[in-house]
């Protein structure tokens, strides 16, 4: 029976239970079934799988660690083989198979001591397998060699080692530095006040995240592993902090040693001096659109809010979300507002992944912000909220969600508080404007925007989120153009060496990789798509878009019904029977391809009848919305709706398929009579 190094407490062997968290193990086996559940262990990184990474804990004993387990990406550690890092062994499988877990911990001095788990039981470092504790190193009380506690004293019985955590604490004569500040003070002890934007706990340490004007950083207090440090304070408290500067794997942490939430006039003063900074640095000086366009200068004021309501997010430390059609417009016009903000994110935050948990891409399935899309986002905001601390983000739509079929999600959303911004070329309701904090939709002013793209207006609001991207952006506006593109959009590509070759690679091969995996945002792709101007990948990928598409066409061509109704030509075309639907091209980029192509005059009209679904194009205004009423009117029974808007499709029942076609030509007929 000895004593607990720790604490003291009676225990059979060098660590109590409770505190066996606190100690790293080096392991001296050779077989899993050696080691020991729940205990932190010293390894050596292996490599890397799809799934996780392998950690060599001893001779011929290897582990997973599970991507599941991580606190980040897979893809932003920065681990080598043959590192050193630190792991809890969660389960030994009857297999042989290790199963590791995550520790926030690497270092050994982040630990309050270190053993050696060996076969015959665990031992001091240094102390030979084979010999007998006497009396004088059975007691931890006496002992005074090898352990230490996390401050770098010896853990003694008579003054047990647990760290101080109060949380009132005498006025500290450090002068408040900045988050801005700390790469020139690694190693030194600080002082920072601001507001805590997230709480994470972790098996060890729980990690706050706090935010000051210059920017933010994760600070982690230690009370016990897996016990929450000072639990009093949460998300939107303002505090003031103390602790040491270290960098871990890249990043800048601070190792809290007090803090102390303010109140009174001290939080008031911190307040004022937060808000005085984001309100000076969130808005942009000036407007400087990036072409002469009607469209786009209409909504002026709007681009500017939409651009200082990005940069506030960035600044308040709140994650953003960009949800977008998975269209070329779509993408484009996403990885737009991505380009901007990214770097903002990286000098924002000290953490060298920040860029993956305060920014997510999402493409949309359509152009409404429905309540699938809606359920998913809160979600997975919560998620973050409870795991991570998060504050809840900016959900930021673009080429979708300005109708009224969207205004159940945005509800859903207002229920959380979560911000929500819309930038969006398509034909907008008059009540998306109450729903969301900015609206960037020149029909919301009465303007005609039948020449503008939702790229041309996104583009236009990341050129003032950060105004170091703007040349990546230039030519962006012209790739967004299948046809019309204006000249003064031409121009700027081309002066960004962008000539109409590249523009129209860069469209063609988006709109490809867009239906692929239409769920996913493949940020990488796109970067590589649209921004590396030297790389070849455009033209291979636009060359597969053009085989693909024109094998299509053909196809439809030789199975297109033309009618006349009034003095309109109408092509029909049953999508249903002659296109192959789960194969590219999608049903509504063929009708539009078909449309350009083979339209004879001012007044004519493509439509496309799937199994449950209308779509038309037409070289006249077509209201759908109104078009789909006039069908309802007719045909009563076939459960009509539009999905979004004067924009959109018409959905009904397969069964009276016939019925809404012959409506559908009728209500044409009537319509552009």
């Amino acid at each position: 029976m000895g004593n607990c190094i720790i604490c003291g407490k009676p225990v059979d062997g060098l660590v109590c239970e409770t505190h066996e968290e606190d100690a790293v193990f080096e392991f001296e086996g050779d077989s899993p079934s050696q080691l020991t559940p729940g205990r932190y262990y010293r390894g050596t990184v292996d490599g890397y799988a799809d799934f996780g990474v392998f950690v060599d804990l001893g001779d011929h004993v290897t582990g997973l660690l599970h991507r599941s387990e991580l606190d980040r990406r897979l893809e932003s550690l920065d681990w080598e083989p043959g590192d050193t890092v630190y792991v809890q062994v969660l389960d030994v499988r009857d297999n042989g198979n290790v199963d590791l877990g995550w520790s926030i911990r690497q270092a050994d001095r982040e630990f309050r001591g270190t053993l050696i788990d060996a076969p015959g039981g665990e031992r001091m470092p240094g102390e030979d397998e084979s010999s007998e504790p006497d009396e004088s190193t059975a007691d931890a009380g006496d002992e005074t060699d090898a352990v230490t506690n996390g401050s770098g004293t010896t853990a003694d019985e008579s003054e047990p080692a647990t760290p101080t955590m109060e949380v009132e604490e005498p006025e500290s004569p450090l002068k408040p530095t900045s988050v801005g500040s700390l790469d020139d003070q690694v190693g030194s002890v600080v002082r920072l006040e601001g507001e805590i934007t997230g709480v994470r706990q972790t098996s060890g340490p729980t990690v706050f995240e706090l935010s000051d004007e210059t920017g933010a950083v994760e600070c982690a207090a230690f009370e016990e592993a897996g016990v929450r440090a000072y639990p009093a304070v949460d998300v939107d408290d303002v505090v003031a902090l103390e602790g040491e500067v270290e960098r871990r794997h890249g990043s800048l942490q601070v190792e809290t040693e007090t803090l102390e939430i303010l109140e009174g006039d001290d939080r008031t003063e911190v307040e004022q001096r937060l808000e005085d900074a984001i309100q000076q640095e969130a808005r942009p000086e000036a407007v400087d659109l990036f072409a002469d366009h009607d469209a786009v200068a209409a909504v002026e004021d709007d681009l500017l809010e939409a651009a200082t309501t990005i940069r506030r997010a960035v600044m308040e430390a709140r994650p953003i979300v960009v949800r977008h059609s998975a269209t070329a417009d779509g993408y484009v016009a996403g990885a737009a507002i991505e380009r901007a903000v990214l770097p903002l994110i990286r000098e924002k935050h000290t953490r060298d992944d920040a860029e993956y948990h305060y920014f997510e891409r999402r493409p949309l399935d359509g152009r409404v912000y429905d309540m699938d899309a809606a359920t998913g986002d809160v979600t997975s905001m919560l998620e973050a909220r409870d795991r991570h601390g998060e504050q809840l983000p900016l959900v930021v739509l673009v080429d979708a969600g300005s109708t009224a079929e969207s205004t159940d999600g945005y509800d859903l959303l207002e229920l959380y508080g979560a911000k929500r911004l819309v930038i969006d070329d398509s034909h907008a309701d008059a009540e998306i404007a109450g729903e969301v904090s900015v609206a960037v939709n020149p029909t919301l002013g009465d303007v005609d925007g039948d020449d503008v793209t939702s790229t041309a207006l996104a583009a236009n609001v990341a050129a003032h989120v950060n105004d170091d991207v703007r040349e990546d952006l230039t030519h962006l506006p012209a790739v967004s153009y299948w046809e019309g593109v204006p000249d003064a959009y031409t121009e700027i590509a081309a002066e960004a060496g962008y000539d109409e070759t590249d523009i129209s690679e860069r469209r063609e091969a988006v709109a490809l990789e867009a239906y692929y995996q239409s769920y996913k945002d493949k940020r990488e792709l796109v970067v590589d798509l649209l921004f590396d101007g030297a790389s070849g990948l455009a033209a291979h990928v636009s060359e597969q878009f053009r085989d693909k598409l024109e094998t299509e066409l053909e196809t439809a061509r030789e199975n297109l019904e033309t009618r006349s109704v009034g003095d309109v030509t109408v092509a029909v075309l049953d999508t249903a029977a002659f296109t192959h639907r789960f194969d590219f091209p999608p049903t509504e980029l063929l009708l539009d391809e078909l449309h350009r192509r083979d339209r004879e005059d001012d007044r004519f009209v493509t439509l496309g009848l799937d199994e449950d679904e209308l779509h038309v194009r037409a070289t006249t205004t077509v209201d759908v919305r109104e078009l789909g009423e006039t069908i309802a009117e007719t045909v009563p029974d076939a459960g009509v709706r539009v999905v979004g808007g004067h924009d959109g499709y018409v959905e009904f029942l397969s069964g009276e398929r016939g019925a809404v076609r012959d409506a559908a030509l009728d209500a044409l007929g009537d319509t552009l009579a």
